[in-house]
């Protein structure tokens, strides 16, 4: 498994970070290669539950390397508090099994404040941001009007950076949007507060990187969120703003020389959706509400609950190709023990016309979805642990999906535990 990304296939909360832990056993290092501390992947393991946002998924398992590579959204003050809650739970958190790259960029006080402020102007138009900073920390990224956690080392340079930074940025705040301006003394007090803690995790993660790779060491890329919130390939505009594809995992994980040798794409059993945008196959009403209590769909990040459907065909099977998945993990196959008879979308329907492939952004508002029924095993599976165990009706509904996406589904989710697993 030498050079291996786990990534989303739908609109993320698929399950990815339980499948990090389960599998970091195999691994010497995990890189996080993108996103920020704007969703969470929830892992359940022998410390407890946890709900991580920017700390790759790896850092419960004793020998692995967890590396927050450079196309992560630093968020200094999120990265320590999350630090300190899990250290708290007797989970070890060193500069030895945690590294931050120098060229990862930061998310500086103000992002934040200008998320919120943006959505507020937008109203009911708009994009469902969980207001943790991240559209405009990408934004001013690509201007070059950030800093990077490497500068954190070198005090009264980073200093006048920001300096710089802040007069530019208190044109917007002021300006457009009326806010208070930003002083150096708050930015002092950032800097002593937050940076000051992560400064012994920061270094060349890089070199670290490319060490492993000669030595042929295992790597796991994980990755946030899912190919439809992609800002290339997503449900534009309602997407993140960084691309959550594998293909990028070289790139912001700090080995662009890296070949991927294999794309695990998680896919829950069912659809699930948080925030704004088209969301073809929702349920509503009693239905929705049954699923989402039995699925436990609540954003692990925000608590807002997650909108569910049906599995989607259409736009799994989308996911798998741009993912370029070489193998497919199903998750939370139990929830779906508590229905008589399991609804797929197959299919959309499209200014009358039925088609299988995932429509251009602009078009998913006009999308219908088409119905097909699956009998349910009406049992519960959450025990099983091979495959010859599960009830014939409840590998046929895996067997279909596969068939359908065109990509084999290795490993099938009965449960949030480590061991909650059936691996065919």
């Amino acid at each position: 498994m030498a050079n291996t990304a786990i990534v989303g296939i739908n609109w993320g909360d698929e399950g990815k970070g339980r499948m990090v832990d389960l599998l970091t056993g195999d691994f010497d290092i995990v890189v996080r290669y993108q996103g920020g501390g704007n969703a969470g992947h929830t892992v359940i393991n022998e410390y407890g539950k946890f709900a991580l946002h920017l700390l790759p998924s790896g850092i419960f398992r004793k020998g692995v390397v967890n590396i927050l590579g450079n196309g992560v959204a630093l968020d200094p003050e999120n990265l320590w508090i999350e630090i300190e809650n899990i250290t708290s739970k007797g989970v070890p958190i060193t500069p030895e099994n945690l590294k931050i790259s120098d060229r990862a960029s930061v998310l500086l006080p103000w992002h934040r404040e200008l998320d919120g402020l943006e959505e507020a102007r937008l109203a009911d138009k708009k994009f469902g941001s969980t207001k943790q900073g991240i559209a405009p920390f990408y934004s001013d990224k690509y201007q070059k009007k950030t800093i990077l956690a490497g500068e954190l080392l070198y005090p009264e340079h980073v200093k006048e950076h920001l300096k710089d930074l802040m007069e530019w940025k208190n044109l917007t705040l002021t300006s457009v949007y009326g806010a208070k301006a930003v002083t150096m003394e708050e930015l002092e007090h950032w800097l002593d507060t937050w940076c000051e803690k992560i400064k012994p995790f920061i270094c060349d993660t890089g070199m670290i990187l490319r060490n492993a790779q000669a030595e042929e060491k295992n790597i796991l890329f994980e990755a946030q969120l899912g190919a439809l919130r992609d800002l290339d390939y997503g449900i534009h505009p309602y997407t993140t703003s960084s691309n959550a594809i594998a293909a990028y995992a070289p790139v912001g994980s700090g080995l662009p020389s890296a070949k991927i040798d294999e794309v695990i794409g998680v896919v829950k059993a069912y659809s699930t959706c948080v925030g704004e945008g088209p969301f073809v196959c929702e349920m509503f009403g009693d239905e929705a509400d049954t699923l989402r209590e039995a699925g436990g769909e609540y954003g692990a990040k925000t608590g807002r609950p997650r909108r569910v459907g049906p599995l989607d065909i259409v736009a799994t099977r989308y996911g798998v190709q741009v993912q370029g998945a070489t193998d497919i993990a199903l998750t939370k196959l139990d929830v779906l023990s508590c229905m008589e008879k399991i609804p797929v979308c197959t299919r959309y329907l499209v200014d009358g016309r039925e088609t299988d492939e995932f429509p251009f952004p602009a078009l998913l508002e006009k999308a219908q979805p088409v119905i097909q029924y699956m009998d349910g095993w009406n049992c519960d599976i959450s025990g099983v642990r091979s495959w010859e165990e599960l009830p014939p009706a409840a590998r046929r509904y895996v067997e279909f999906i596969e068939q359908q996406i065109g990509c084999h589904i290795g490993y099938v989710s009965v449960g949030p535990e480590r061991d909650s697993i059936i691996i065919r």
